[in-house]
């Protein structure tokens, strides 16, 4: 029986809005990208075959990432996001144009989540492929209705815990909670991780559609494939994740880090 193949693409800009040169920002002496690509090639599980890249538009994070890893490609069209991104590198340089070794699942995982941990990815290839989702992503509970759900930077699903189905993604502060004398303290939401695995069919058809209006509004792309009509399953982490916005979120990873040590 031919194992399961599992491309995991990390797309890595270096002009980023919010911050900029972040790819190769210092996480207790390592840059954020060679954390990052260093985690997913620990990837591993019977049965499957994972393969780990950097996607970059940029020579100075190439030229780094060459500096420790040959695994990177460079894409440098002007798209809007990375995974219209990751779709052309796999299309360029990754897809089996005669379907004899193609991959069964192309995993986005952004280049700013230095403490996603390769179990998690493991975890979630195995959730897709039992699945019929056409697309699946990560969550974590989070206990409380309190700042972190009124920040716009951190995105929130709506979902359902039987079926694993995502029904919307938004910086909104969703579900909202009418019954305000509820205990807020004890009850839950779900703040979503920026990890996307796709079947690439799924990839194809999500990329060779124009931007949506909700995904334009909220700028969430999966807004775009919930608007078109595929479905996405959410599987929950456990896992300590610190995705990095703002320069000020890597002191918070690096807290991570060493209360790890």
């Amino acid at each position: 029986m031919s194992k399961k193949r599992i491309l995991i693409l990390i797309p890595a800009r270096f002009a980023s809005t919010r911050f900029p040169g972040k790819p190769l920002a210092k996480i207790l002496g390592i840059s954020m990208i060679q954390r990052v690509l260093e985690n997913c090639s620990h990837a591993s599980a019977p049965g499957f075959e994972f393969e780990s890249f950097v996607v970059t538009d940029d020579p100075k994070v190439e030229e780094h990432i060459k500096s420790f890893s040959s695994n990177v490609v460079r894409v440098d069209d002007d798209v809007i996001s990375g995974t219209l991104r990751i779709q052309l590198a796999y299309e360029r340089f990754f897809k089996d144009r005669n379907n004899e070794r193609n991959y069964d699942l192309v995993i986005n995982v952004q280049g700013d989540e230095p403490l996603l941990d390769s179990s998690d990815l493991v975890k979630l290839a195995q959730f897709h492929l039992k699945s019929s989702f056409d697309i699946t992503t990560l969550v974590k509970k989070q206990m409380g209705f309190e700042e972190d759900f009124h920040d716009y930077n951190k995105v929130k699903v709506a979902m359902s815990e039987e079926t694993g189905t995502a029904f919307y993604f938004s910086r909104a502060a969703i579900p909202y909670k009418r019954d305000t004398n509820a205990d807020l303290e004890n009850d839950y939401w779900f703040l979503h991780i920026g990890v996307y695995s796709y079947r690439p069919n799924a990839l194809t058809r999500f990329s060779s559609h124009p931007e949506t209006r909700l995904e334009n509004l909220e700028k969430l792309e999966q807004l775009r494939a919930l608007e078109i009509g595929l479905t996405i399953g959410a599987h929950k982490t456990e896992s300590i994740v610190v995705g990095v916005d703002r320069p000020e979120d890597i002191k918070k990873v690096e807290e991570v880090l060493n209360d790890r040590k």
